[in-house]
């Protein structure tokens, strides 16, 4: 698993070539999951779904399963598996990833049709679903078990693979449209088109295309004001009155002398909607005024596939996707900040100074000094950017058979782009400050005509500020056959090749150094990697009971050398009602090459997402626990107390790999007739964990992290240091449990039962090397996995989807359950505010008519019951529910209708 010599490199790829011809699998690996996952769907409860289950636990999802749960996009897919710890819709900023086992994004690998796509293009560390076609899946499939010797040893958490339909005929239009019960934004609108033409079987060709629209709009966190009300945050210890000064319309000040900061509208009560009465005098941003509950997103994708039927025994095939998603981030409007030396300076002269001509209050105890203004420009409304992601893949297909061998070989190149623009509400920042010391511009109130000719001059919206690049292009050949008869069946071998090349490139463009606001430098980042592999596999029957199955993959990459990675599984069916099954791998994960080689800045390039007390400018206080401090003399309490402190996040050149162990152990049972349960047990351990330390980590212990607060000489906050980094190990295990159960047909038609769920048994985190594992099993601790997202990891102790589905004649329904158990609340607040987080369970109704000619329809009911996201007193979550794992939006009512032709 670790770098070796090339000697040793090559003694191991003959190793496995010659594994390879003494010995291998009956099916052409997994590469051909296409006929092997078609062995665990449910065909029924009979016996038979137990004689075909595999050895490697594996869950699958049919794509008219999307439309009975209500459904809309793969984001809700994701959300509702419960091995699964995805952010919720568009949360992750970054578009919907999935995140199996909690081990973070980069652990789990996304295939299309069982091979890879560009990556989104900054992080280059997983695939973003959104590009993915919805409307030309046939299913998708949910390898469980994770570093796959087949696909990549780097598949830690596991591998989700997007099935698409082999061949379609005729067309199809779908629409649908879902409305949300409460008032505001959050509706959806989705529209979807697919034509066919041509018969394999008896034309020997077919070739069809679908493409799918959907679209979002923004629900506003006011539009859900009671998910975030004063009353209850100040329940649980977080009433947003306890913050003081900070950027605010109108705008707070200190002066030279004097560093305690006001605000000469704090006695009116401020400026409704734009800001609220904070703690000492002071004003402060109304986070439901600004805030966003959900982000507005747009996806546009397209899919084609062309299959030819050479011969009996050969086909070719060629898809191309191109799939663009728009997410549109909104943030508090534009704030006046230092830039380029220059302080946010408003002088006497001014007729916007407190006391003048423009009608601001006077201010006791002013005497002509200029005042240092923090301003939030109101006038400009919610900054927001826009963010869209392109990926395009090709792929050519050939498979057949010569001989005794099955082959199969492919030759595939995806390109994914990625540009940022600032959409509204952005201006230069040397600009704002010019125009505050020039007095045209109003920090304490609207601006008058003069004040908005000049904001509009000075406007940068529309402006691309980073364009980023990724691209895979690879060629990979499995090859099969059947080599002798054995007591259990035909011993079969597998051999392949996989050879491919991973490119990045991540520009800030020159226009980030005038939008200081925006806390970001121009810079620049590229890598490279190329990576060739040889894997094989071993499929021996030892009986009609027992099959044991060998793998290994030998991996060499141009930046890390070799590493080998084996794998074993087996299955034994003692009976006809009983079987069981189990797996053992190492796993090997490269840095990825923005973490390697992205962009490094000399300072900040971000703040933290939750407030906190600077350790040394704001002491005294509890550990964690921001706005318990005391600023230390000279410096600006609302600057250094209770606030988010810049940070440096990027690369780091010194990464080395990470390496895993995994296992897993299972039964397969029919107790009775009609009802089949299965129990899988799943270990993974890891060392060497490439990820950021977790934000709370360095004001819990500041002693112990002093190194990474980098400090001004002046003993100011220059930044926190949170690159990337080798961090400790991590243990995590837990136990899948599915049942699935199947009534005896009756007059009133045929009712089916499935229970899916996981219950956690360990997620141990370890910040560092020889440091103490702590426990984050149902609660928030310490842990931390290189996800993109500044959330935290939510690894609740059971997690399940329990569904109810009916169908007699033209009519079905489907009754759905998503549940989530109760969770520790951070609990970094007084005592009293100590709770717990309730459990969580959302309810969906689908109803399915059938009845009329090529028409379908289905029509149902999101969230049943209404119920709230659960409260939670995290400093990451700004409106006080858990809004990375539970929707804000409520009750909502959808309908689809499909007409076929």
């Amino acid at each position: 698993m670790n770098k070796q010599t090339s000697s040793t490199h090559s003694k191991l790829v003959l190793s496995s070539i010659t594994l390879a011809v003494l010995t291998m699998m009956n099916q052409a690996a997994a590469q051909q999951l296409d006929a092997g996952m078609q062995r665990v769907e449910v065909t029924g409860s009979s016996i038979k779904r137990l004689a075909t289950e595999m050895a490697l636990p594996v869950s699958t999802i049919k794509a008219e399963e999307f439309a009975k749960r209500g459904m809309t996009s793969l984001a809700d897919v994701m959300m509702a598996l419960p091995q699964s710890n995805s952010l919720a819709p568009s949360n992750a900023g970054s578009g919907t990833n999935i995140n199996l086992r909690g081990l973070g994004v980069n652990r789990t690998l996304v295939l299309l049709n069982g091979r890879r796509l560009a990556n989104e293009a900054i992080a280059d560390g997983y695939a973003n679903l959104d590009v993915i076609p919805m409307s030309s899946l046939l299913r998708v499939e949910i390898l469980r078990d994770g570093a796959s010797s087949i696909y990549g040893s780097d598949a830690i958490g596991g591998v989700v693979n997007f099935i698409t339909k082999s061949s379609v005929e005729g067309g199809s239009i779908t629409a649908q449209y879902v409305q949300p019960e409460k008032s505001g934004g959050g509706d959806e609108q989705r529209l979807s088109a697919t034509f066919g033409k041509g018969n394999l079987a008896t034309d020997g060709w077919n070739l069809y295309a679908t493409i799918d629209g959907r679209q979002r709009s923004r629900l506003a966190a006011r539009d859900r004001a009671e998910l975030s009300s004063n009353e209850l945050l100040a329940s649980i210890g977080r009433a947003p009155t306890l913050g003081s000064g900070g950027y605010a319309s109108p705008a707070n000040f200190t002066t030279a002398t004097n560093k305690t900061a006001a605000n000469p509208y704090y006695k009116s009560g401020c400026q409704a909607p734009f800001s609220i009465q904070g703690a000492k005098n002071t004003c402060i941003i109304d986070s439901n005024e600004y805030g966003t509950a959900l982000h507005e997103t747009k996806q546009l994708t397209f899919y084609a596939r062309g299959t030819k039927q050479i011969s009996d025994d050969h086909t070719l095939s060629l898809d191309y996707m191109r799939g663009e998603s728009t997410i549109i981030s909104a943030r508090n409007p534009t704030n006046s900040v230092t830039a380029k030396g220059v302080t946010a300076r408003v002088p006497a002269t001014s007729k916007w100074y407190p006391g003048g001509a423009g009608g601001v209050p006077a201010v006791a105890g002013l005497k002509g000094e200029p005042l240092i203004v923090t301003w939030s420009v109101a006038d400009l409304g919610l900054a927001s950017n826009k963010d869209v992601q392109l990926n395009q893949r090709l792929a050519l297909v050939d498979e057949g058979k010569i001989g005794e061998w099955d082959y199969k070989a492919g030759l595939v190149y995806g390109h994914s782009g990625r540009k940022n623009y600032y959409n509204t509400g952005y201006v230069s920042g040397p600009g704002l400050n010019s125009g505050l010391a020039s007095g045209v511009l109003n920090p304490f109130g609207v601006q008058d005509e003069a004040g908005k000719g000049y904001l509009r001059d000075i406007s940068v919206d529309g402006k691309l500020n980073r364009d980023s690049t990724s691209t895979f292009a690879g060629v990979d050949a499995t090859a099969s056959r059947s080599l002798m008869q054995l007591p259990g069946g035909a011993l079969a071998m597998a051999v392949g090749v996989d050879i491919h090349r991973d490119t990045t490139e991540d520009t800030r463009l020159g226009i980030t150094n005038e939008v200081s606001y925006a806390n970001a430098s121009s810079s620049h980042g590229s890598g490279a990697r190329n990576v060739s592999a040889l894997y094989a596999e071993l499929d021996i029957p030892i009986s009609k009971q027992l099959t044991v199955n060998l793998a290994a993959r030998d991996d060499y990459f141009s930046d890390f050398g070799n590493t080998f990675n084996p794998k074993a599984s087996f299955r034994y069916e003692p009976s006809k009602t009983l079987m069981f099954r189990g797996s053992a791998n190492t796993g090997f994960r490269a840095p990825t090459l923005f973490d390697r080689y992205g962009y490094r800045l000399p300072g900040a390039n971000g703040n933290t997402s939750g407030k906190w007390d600077d350790p040394a400018l704001c002491p005294g206080g509890k550990p964690g626990v921001a706005g318990s401090g005391t600023a230390v003399a000279g410096a600006v309490a609302s600057e250094v107390c209770n606030v988010a402190l810049p940070k440096q996040t990027g690369s780091n050149d010194q990464l080395t790999p990470e390496t895993s162990r995994g296992w897993t152990l299972g039964v397969v049972v029919e107790p009775v007739k009609n009802l089949t349960l299965s129990f899988d047990y799943w270990n993974i351990r890891m060392k060497d964990m490439l990820a950021n330390l977790p934000e709370q980590v360095y004001f819990q212990d500041p002693a112990k992290y002093k190194e990474l607060f980098v400090r001004n000489p002046d003993g100011t906050l220059a930044y926190i240091k949170n690159v990337t980094m080798n961090l400790g190990g991590q243990k995590t295990s837990g136990i899948d449990l599915t049942a699935n159960y199947a009534l005896p047909r009756m007059d009133i038609g045929e009712f089916k039962f499935q229970l899916d769920g996981t219950y956690l048994t360990q997620f141990d985190n370890q910040l560092e090397k020889d440091s103490a594992f702590v426990s984050n099993v149902g609660r928030f601790g310490l842990a931390s996995n290189g996800t993109t997202s500044s959330f935290p990891i939510i690894t609740y102790r059971w997690k399940h989807t329990l569904t109810t589905s009916w169908k007699r004649g033209d009519w079905s329904s489907q009754l759905t359950q998503n549940y989530n158990s109760h969770y520790d609340d951070q609990n970094l607040v007084a005592p009293e505010y100590h709770r717990e987080i309730k459990p969580y369970s959302v309810w969906n109704l689908t109803g399915t008519y059938s009845g009329f000619k090529n028409i379908s329809i289905v029509a149902g009911v999101t969230n049943m019951f209404d119920e709230n996201p659960p409260v939670t007193n995290h400093s990451g979550y700004t409106f006080g529910y858990l809004s990375s794992a539970a929707n804000p939006i409520g009750r909502s009512y959808n309908l689809r209708m499909t007409y076929s032709f």
